[in-house]
């Protein structure tokens, strides 16, 4: 579904755009099975590592048969643009509408201030504090959710702070000192939340959490990558079409929201490969139209597209180790 939905918004916006679209493929390698509906041929090719959208003069060929403008070399630098950038936009498109779909039928998780548990031998215990508990306020400061409260007793390690408890429709004040945690460098008391419960979100606030989270695992994703090129973190994570399958597989034991989720975190780490300058992506397609934008005239196409050749070598040898990598994990 990710690739289909990537190699849609090239179809979609190159069909638009009065492009002539010559095949729109899933997969590589061998067909298994196509069909021709007008001009275009879709079909399906037995390697499930990407496909394609096969453009008439999308590669830069000379022109043997006068001027065409229905070929992606003909078309104004902001549409052949707009054409290469609509597969990455698709899979952020996705993302956020699978978080939204969560976020709205089934919902957000939600941790209260009720207390699940209650440490033995902790300054919760000493003061008296018990399992149900519903902490309303600290320092007659309301608190709103676990984590706002979980802020303040971080934030006040040997200093003794006043907890507003609501227990069996009874307000107690329960006064505490947070022991002081090296480890963390935080002030704790020793409690644990209650389960957590999941509040559904309205159609249009499901949409805003939807395209929110998007951004939030976007930048996260970014950050990472960062620091992995500054050799800051490790590669380790890397994995490839074999490690995808099994975490889609775990993630599909789990449940229906977790595989949804990953489905989503998948999306979003496509359409991120595609948008950085590697030769034979859509990144690297955009650096070559924005080149030309700034000389005003194509780079030689047989030059690019010698660049693009190699770019897919590499990453062809790059998919092989780290499938590799996979199989030995796979078999411990």
């Amino acid at each position: 579904m990710i690739i289909f939905v990537h190699e849609l918004g090239h179809f979609l916006v190159a069909k638009a755009a009065g492009i002539r679209v010559e095949e729109f493929s899933l997969g590589m390698g061998p067909k298994i099975t196509s069909a021709r509906r007008g001009e275009t041929l879709y079909s399906l090719r037995v390697l499930p590592i990407g496909g394609y959208v096969k453009m008439a003069g999308e590669m830069g060929e000379e022109e043997t048969a006068g001027y065409d403008p229905r070929k992606f070399n003909q078309k104004p630098l902001l549409a052949r643009m707009a054409v290469i950038i609509a597969g990455p936009l698709m899979n952020f498109a996705l993302a956020a509408l699978l978080f939204a779909a969560v976020f709205t039928v089934v919902g957000i998780p939600q941790i209260t201030t009720n207390i699940g548990q209650v440490i033995a031998n902790s300054p919760a215990e000493a003061a008296g504090l018990k399992a149900g508990d519903k902490i309303t306020h600290i320092n007659e400061k309301p608190m709103s959710s676990w984590n706002e409260m979980v802020e303040v007793i971080h934030a006040s390690p040997e200093k003794k702070i006043k907890l507003t408890v609501v227990r069996e429709n009874k307000t107690l004040n329960i006064e505490v000192v947070p022991k002081y945690d090296p480890e963390g460098k935080v002030g704790i008391i020793g409690i644990t939340p209650d389960k957590p419960y999941w509040a559904r979100q309205g159609i249009w606030a499901g949409i805003k959490g939807g395209i929110v989270k998007t951004y939030e695992i976007t930048a996260l994703t970014i950050s990472a990558l960062v620091q992995m090129i500054a050799g800051k973190a490790s590669a380790e994570g890397l994995t490839g079409p074999i490690g995808i399958v099994q975490l889609i597989d775990e993630s599909a034991r789990v449940g229906l929201v977790y595989l949804t989720n990953l489905t989503a975190v998948i999306s979003i780490n496509l359409g991120l490969l595609n948008l950085l300058p590697i030769p034979a992506l859509d990144g690297s397609r955009l650096f070559f139209l924005f080149i030309e934008g700034l000389r005003g005239r194509p780079i030689n196409p047989s030059k690019e597209n010698f660049v693009h050749l190699i770019g897919f070598a590499l990453l062809m040898l790059l998919m092989v180790l780290v499938t590799y990598r996979d199989l030995l994990r796979f078999f411990g």
